[in-house]
């Protein structure tokens, strides 16, 4: 985990959930995921959108990159992980959303957040950012 991610993780924890700086003010959930290949817990720091139901969707963005990040890969493969979001942590169910939902999706966290709009228009033509909804298991 690099620096950056352990104190926005570290920040996250001792204030219930909020953080400052470039996602200050965001909807902040710390995932916990297993490595697909190593079988190492990891704990990823990302924005979601709150969905129907108490859903959470997040962005495998990588910041524009043109792969998709590790914690993607690692989540669509286990179709489980646990989140922890506010003070609270709890098991999820993954989903990867496609087609005229996915759009909609990432289209409404492109509106609110305009980074990820930048994000789509650097990926154009090499890869279409996934989105993930995490549902809480009953």
């Amino acid at each position: 985990m690099n620096d950056f991610n352990a104190q926005v993780i570290q920040e996250f924890r001792a204030n219930e959930g909020r953080v400052s700086g470039p996602f200050e003010g965001a909807p902040m959930v710390l995932v916990h995921h297993v490595g697909r290949r190593s079988g190492n817990t990891h704990v990823s720091p990302m924005m979601y959108l709150p969905g129907p139901d108490g859903a959470i969707y997040v962005f495998a963005s990588k910041g524009g990159a043109p792969t998709d990040p590790d914690w993607y890969l690692n989540l669509v493969a286990a179709g489980s992980a646990e989140v922890e979001v506010g003070t609270e942590q709890y098991a999820v169910t993954v989903t990867e959303e496609t087609g005229e939902d996915r759009d909609r999706i990432y289209a409404e966290q492109a509106a609110l957040y305009p980074g990820f709009a930048e994000y789509a228009e650097k990926t154009a033509g090499i890869r279409v950012i996934p989105v993930l909804r995490l549902d809480r298991v009953a």
